[in-house]
């Protein structure tokens, strides 16, 4: 029988990668997004193993009622990959508190609030897999990030936190960080920037997000079963 994974900011870039990956691997992906459209586009294009949910994961009674949703038309919920992320960059003494409030709400309360109301049944089944989607600069700081930074950061903290939390009740949790990836975001870079990115990597390219897909894929599968709590990254050695 197909297992069910819950797939935030599934509609585009990464986690699309993520859910198409899934897909073919024969799991049951509920894709969660604010994209309504993007959503029913793609479950158009990926069959009915792929479930569409528009979800805010900024709001409590969203994430509660989408995770009853899930649960009562997909059958239990073994995996969560939380990959829902904004950016509002912008140096410190500019920055409002508007844009600090609004990338901790979407990156690390979401991931908190999603990890909250699906790992309920996952300790009732005593199984279960959460992969959150941190960043390198989590690891190496960047200039004008500070909120980003400090809600990947917090990423890893949940991550480890809840390892130990669930760790006796055979539920892994791990964290992957992702390096410069080739998404619609840095194709719009100015080119001298995207050289510069480039150039910082030991392997010289930007990743591709079916490299994190990859990632997530053998956190989720049996071939990790022994392993919780770890920060994977996939940065071409930059953090090396």
């Amino acid at each position: 029988m197909s297992r069910t994974v819950v797939i935030t900011g599934a509609a585009r870039g990464i986690g699309l990668a993520i859910a198409g990956k899934l897909v073919d691997e024969g799991w049951t992906v509920a894709g969660c997004d604010v994209l309504a459209e993007e959503l029913q586009s793609l479950a158009e294009t990926l069959g009915d193993r792929f479930r569409p949910f528009v979800l805010d994961v900024t709001d409590e009674d969203s994430v509660t009622e989408t995770a009853r949703r899930i649960e009562e038309e997909t059958g239990q919920v073994f995996a969560l990959v939380n990959n829902a992320g904004i950016t509002r960059d912008g140096l410190i003494m500019r920055m409002s508190m508007a844009d600090w409030d609004s990338v901790l709400a979407v990156n690390l309360t979401g991931a908190f609030m999603m990890c909250r109301a699906f790992s309920r049944g996952m300790l009732r089944h005593k199984e279960g897999s959460i992969v959150n989607i941190s960043s390198v600069v989590a690891l190496l700081g960047a200039a004008g990030q500070a909120n980003y930074a400090s809600t990947k950061a917090g990423l890893l903290g949940l991550t480890r936190a809840l390892a130990r939390e669930f760790a006796g009740r055979n539920i892994r949790v791990n964290a992957i960080a992702p390096g410069f990836i080739e998404t619609d975001m840095t194709r719009e870079l100015p080119e001298a920037v995207r050289n510069d990115y480039e150039d910082r990597v030991p392997m010289k390219r930007m990743g591709a997000p079916a490299d994190i897909a990859e990632a997530v894929s053998f956190l989720l599968s049996d071939a990790s079963t022994y392993i919780t709590g770890v920060v994977l990254p996939v940065d071409g050695g930059l953090t090396t």
